[in-house]
């Protein structure tokens, strides 16, 4: 089982460690090694480009007390292999016992990589190891070869493809169910509301119309207090007043008042249509009306709270004057045909 032990430190130094100066001139001899490795972290029968591998030696029987030297390889050796870890050292075996001298089994590595397809000579690995206080050898471990592959392509039987579309899997009934039960509610909704509105419409045919007076004088109960009075409400004020008298005139004397001006409206009345001498009143009424709209009069408080009375006062005459001539209200004559 591989361990990194605390004497290792003292056995091995990294790659920017000094030797000692006495060691480092002491005497010492250029020794060949074998134990150089290269191999791949996931071993497979062939490297591809970007494959990971681990390049170090195999150091047997260091003695305890033995320094070594590793070379710094933190800038790399070549442009097509990349160094990506420093020095990583292991104890693999361990030798000696309690009283005797220990020596161990180490293995040092970097971790390499390429990402260009080639066979590459790594350098071979130079350490120094200092035995004792007055020698130093230097070790050359034999060199490895990094072969680097690519994918292998037939270029003969090749054919360059498209990107593919997106694949489109047929619709199932449990995907649909939720639409078609959307449209159906939808239409069941539409059916539900255009029953409503003919049941409504035929409602509305077959009730009697209420008579013009009613209608008048719910639409001028709108416009009582003296919300309206101030100058920038004036407008919608007498506005809504004439209109709803206009509209009163026109079914109560079939004149086309709402078409007509103030003096063609007075023109076109009967005078039996102004009781109770009502005529100078209404056109007051009308003529304050014209100065509001048109000419960006401005009413008085006392003009304000005589419009609406005099508004209803006419409607209410002109009705009780019809029924003192015999008419219904709906128009028609008291004792008439059944």
């Amino acid at each position: 089982m591989r361990r990194v032990t605390g004497i290792l430190l003292s056995a091995l130094v990294a790659c920017t460690a000094v030797l000692p100066a006495s060691a480092q001139a002491g005497r010492g001899m250029v020794v060949p090694m074998q134990g150089s490795f290269l191999e791949q972290l996931q071993p497979r029968d062939s490297v591809l480009i970007a494959d990971q591998l681990r390049y170090g030696v195999h150091l047997k029987g260091i003695a305890e007390g033995t320094g070594l030297s590793l070379p710094d390889y933190s800038k790399g050796f070549r442009d097509s292999v990349e160094v990506l870890s420093p020095w990583l050292a292991d104890t693999v075996r361990t030798y000696g016992g309690r009283k005797g001298p220990k020596s161990y089994d180490i293995d040092a590595s970097v971790i390499l990589t390429s990402f260009d397809a080639g066979v590459y000579e790594l350098p071979p690995i130079v350490m120094l190891r200092a035995s004792g206080a007055d020698r130093v050898d230097t070790l050359v471990f034999d060199p490895q070869v990094l072969d680097v592959r690519t994918m292998p392509v037939d270029t003969t039987t090749f054919v360059p493809h498209d990107i593919k579309p997106q694949v489109r899997y047929p619709l199932t009934l449990a995907e649909l169910l939720p639409y078609a039960a959307a449209v159906w509610a939808v239409a069941l909704a539409g059916i539900l509301l255009w029953v409503l509105l003919s049941r409504k419409r035929k409602e509305e045919a077959g009730r009697p119309a209420d008579p013009p007076h009613v209608v008048a004088l719910r639409r001028l109960d709108r416009y009582r207090g003296n919300k309206y009075w101030a100058p920038e409400k004036q407008k919608l004020y007498y506005s809504g007043i004439t209109d709803t008298l206009r509209e009163y005139m026109a079914a109560r004397f079939g004149i086309d008042a709402m078409e007509m001006t103030t003096g063609e409206i007075f023109a076109a009345l009967p005078p039996e249509s102004f009781p109770e001498g009502l005529h100078d009143e209404m056109l007051a009424l009308f003529r304050t009306s014209d100065l509001v709209k048109f000419a960006k009069g401005v009413a008085s408080d006392e003009e304000n709270a005589a419009a609406l009375p005099a508004a209803v006062r006419y409607v209410t005459a002109t009705y009780q004057e019809q029924l003192s001539e015999g008419e219904t209200p709906e128009g028609g004559e008291k004792g008439g045909a059944r």
